[in-house]
């Protein structure tokens, strides 16, 4: 029996098989997993070989799927030993199925795949039925329509990290708003996920910029609503911009500013240019919101 390829061989063969489908393939360097788009649609490789009990195994963390699913038109393909077999499985769809995977404390998820290319979920002899996505290299050059407008990379990893915070705003108890209303998140918009519909209008901030803070936490005392935090997500945008808007809360003391941005270059440049604001301001990675 030939020896299968190790996974880095099936990286490399795969993407010289779609580089025949289109030369155009380009790495996604906003995510830190290996996420490419080609033509229209977005990919993430994984690769395994057939393991002792008849299945192919792979190690995905849930952060990397949530992130991947929120693209356009994106898609996980799934090696099956070499690129003779591998499962083109659209993202959103396996994002449906990760309630029925098993994972570990640190969000891992255990995804096999037996020799048909099903998916094992969990329970006895229960399949997630994949077969008719195995080798359907059509999807790339023929994916589902898009009914809603194209999004970019930065735009869609925006919304996640708006969307993060969101939702560990609420866990935390707190009341949260944010302005980008029509964004989708996981198959939801970012309004159906924000307690509150409207800014609050607080007396010592301007409204019209406080409203356009890209995500913002409010503690109930009584009858008000006391600001707790207040976020700003860099990713494409110049960081002025962001620390701006958050200083719309300045002479609220006790509230904490955040901006969230990989380029700690920047941030430093900016707030060194307004070293009396530099106390009052965090810089949060992007990486972090996922853990």
């Amino acid at each position: 029996m030939p020896r299968l390829p190790s996974t880095d061989l099936q990286y490399q063969n795969l993407l010289e098989k779609i580089k025949g489908i289109s030369p155009e393939v380009e790495p996604v360097k906003v995510l830190k997993s290996r996420v490419y788009k080609i033509l229209d649609s977005h990919i993430l490789i994984r690769a395994a070989s057939l393991g002792a009990r008849n299945t192919y195994f792979y190690g995905i963390n849930y952060i990397t799927i949530e992130e991947v699913a929120n693209l356009d038109n994106a898609f996980i393909v799934f090696i099956c030993g070499s690129v003779e077999k591998c499962v083109v499985i659209p993202a959103e769809i396996l994002f449906e199925q990760l309630p029925e995977l098993s994972h570990d404390r640190n969000g891992e998820y255990k995804i096999n795949l037996d020799e048909d290319g099903n998916i094992i979920l969990k329970g006895r002899n229960n399949r997630f039925d994949s077969t008719s996505y195995v080798n359907a290299w059509n999807l790339f050059t023929d994916p589902p329509k898009v009914t809603k407008s194209s999004t970019s990379v930065e735009q869609s990893f925006h919304s996640i990290l708006q969307g993060r915070l969101i939702e560990i705003g609420n866990i935390r108890g707190f009341q949260t708003f944010c302005p980008n209303k029509s964004k989708p998140f996981n198959g939801r918009l970012l309004s159906e996920l924000a307690t509150l519909k409207a800014c609050p209008n607080l007396q010592f901030s301007d409204y019209d910029v406080l409203r356009q803070i890209d995500v913002l936490w409010f503690k109930e005392r009584g009858s008000n609503l006391i600001p707790e935090c207040g976020f700003e997500v860099e990713i494409s945008t110049g960081t002025w911009s962001g620390v701006g808007r958050l200083a719309s809360l300045y002479d609220y003391t006790n509230t904490k500013l955040y901006v969230v941005s990989d380029d700690v270059k920047k941030y430093g440049q900016v707030m060194g240019s307004f070293s009396d604001y530099q106390p009052r301001y965090k810089h949060v990675y992007t990486e972090s919101l996922g853990e």
